[in-house]
């Protein structure tokens, strides 16, 4: 009895071997998942929207710095929300997939990951090739689908723990420019539905100082 116990303990080892990638860089660097990118400067991304009140203040102060930014939408966000996509896409900034639903992908059968996928690719539209799992958590069949579709996964090499009710405009802030330096992906959230209500108010109340930050982090010369 002991074998086909051994084969299942390490089978379903596998499938979990990157659900903590997002908070072990040395083991998304291993798996081939994205933490950092090659761009002049740190760069900014967002989760979990567009939302119909945050997206729009988020976009009107990255305008005024003249900033650009990745958002990581949702297909059932961009349904809720009308031309709030386009509006992201015509403003300059990338748009990348999170997933149709923000369900956790290591809960999905092969078919509804597909499923899942498959929405969110037709809703999103994204215009570059990036995905981020929702709760930044693959499982090893979802790393797999991903990648199989031509999706670059990428996680994140700072976050500001937006989504607390309890967070703080001063922690945000503290915690996603600490040690900022170029390549750093940068995790925010303009959107609540996923997360503690109102959250979203305390990261818009953070975001300009972050946004100085990251320009004062960009090569000069």
């Amino acid at each position: 009895m002991r074998a086909p116990l051994v084969i299942a303990a390490g089978a379903a080892a596998g499938y979990a071997l990157p659900l903590p990638a997002a908070h072990v860089p040395r083991l998304a660097h291993a798996l081939g998942i994205d933490t950092t990118l090659m761009l002049p400067g740190p760069h900014l991304t967002f989760d979990d929207g567009p939302h119909p009140e945050a997206t729009p203040k988020v976009l009107e102060l990255l305008r005024d710095h003249d900033l650009r930014a990745t958002f990581f939408l949702v297909g059932e966000q961009v349904r809720r929300t009308g031309a709030l996509r386009d509006e992201i896409e015509a403003a300059g900034h990338a748009i990348a997939l999170h997933g149709d639903t923000h369900r956790p992908m290591w809960r999905l059968t092969p078919r509804a990951l597909k499923a899942d996928l498959d929405r969110g690719e037709d809703t999103v539209r994204p215009t570059v090739d990036f995905h981020r799992a929702p709760y930044g958590a693959y499982s090893l069949p979802a790393l797999y689908e991903v990648v199989g579709r031509g999706f670059n996964p990428l996680l994140w090499s700072r976050w500001g723990r937006d989504w607390r009710a309890k967070a703080t405009r001063e922690q945000i802030t503290r915690d996603v420019t600490r040690d900022l330096s170029a390549h750093d992906v940068l995790l925010l959230h303009d959107a609540d539905d996923y997360a503690d209500p109102g959250s979203w108010r305390t990261m818009l109340a953070a975001l300009p100082a972050v946004i100085e930050a990251v320009i004062a982090a960009q090569p000069t010369g």
